[in-house]
């Protein structure tokens, strides 16, 4: 429980260790932040693949282990689309740092959507974490909590220039930042504590898990980071990414 407790807490702090780096570095360049974000896809990529989808079969039961995996996959990915249709997210609130807004409060809120969107997206991918413990398997729950904690670093700097430009407080910013993280605690535990007291459900669980991660880096990194020219450098940094988690699981093994 300790070990959980701590990756919870990991998880969530790494989007406020990227909301720090965003004070430092306000405006990265687009190349540098696509590779970055690639990067992470890559390492969520695997880690959904490694830590939550292959798992999924080998506890799941006889021959129709397959089908709940493909079965809780999709359901995984329509969850997140469900979301994304309520409150949009990264690729659909774009232009956030240059906009010149002369109404102040109706710039603010969009900013506010935006980081609203940032916190609904990470409930499900905090529960992604806790529920890859269910395994027992401490080096694969590791490798998806990593991944997940990975992206989430760019995701923190993110947040970070688009409130600062509508002139609100560094402290207040902060705050809020730090607010998006605890969302993603609160998911890890959850997710942990739904599968410790129902193994029966882990399998479903762990493809659930797995399709939402999927459903993020397709339907969000990828395109992201291939939107602003630099689409061989993602390519290779997503490469490496995966690369990376693979190297991680085969030495943890």
């Amino acid at each position: 429980m300790e070990l959980v407790l701590l990756t919870a807490l990991g998880v969530g702090g790494a989007t406020v260790f990227g909301a720090g780096l965003g004070f430092l570095f306000k405006n990265p360049s687009h190349k540098t932040g696509d590779i970055i974000l690639s990067f992470a896809a890559g390492v969520m990529l695997a880690a959904a693949i490694v830590g939550l989808l292959l798992p999924s079969i080998d506890f799941g039961k006889g021959k129709s282990a397959i089908f709940v995996t493909i079965v809780g996959l999709f359901c995984g990915a329509l969850c997140l689309n469900l979301i994304d249709k309520l409150v949009p997210h990264l690729h659909k609130i774009t232009g956030l740092d240059q906009e010149t807004h002369p109404d102040k409060t109706a710039r603010l809120n969009k900013v506010l959507l935006f980081v609203i969107a940032i916190a609904i997206h990470n409930f499900p991918e905090g529960i992604a974490a806790g529920v890859s413990f269910g395994t027992e398997n401490t080096s694969q729950a590791l490798i998806v909590a990593g991944g997940i904690a990975l992206q989430n670093i760019p995701e923190g700097m993110v947040i970070i220039a688009p409130m600062i430009a509508t002139g609100m407080k560094k402290s207040r910013t902060f705050f809020i930042a730090l607010t998006t993280g605890i969302v993603e605690i609160i998911g890890t535990l959850i997710g942990y504590f739904a599968v410790s007291i129902s193994t029966a459900i882990l399998p479903f669980a762990l493809a659930f898990a797995g399709g939402t991660m999927l459903y993020v880096v397709s339907d969000e990194m990828i395109p992201e980071t291939h939107a602003h020219g630099n689409e061989r450098s993602a390519t290779y940094a997503l490469l490496l990414g995966f690369c990376v988690m693979l190297a991680f699981d085969f030495f943890l093994g």
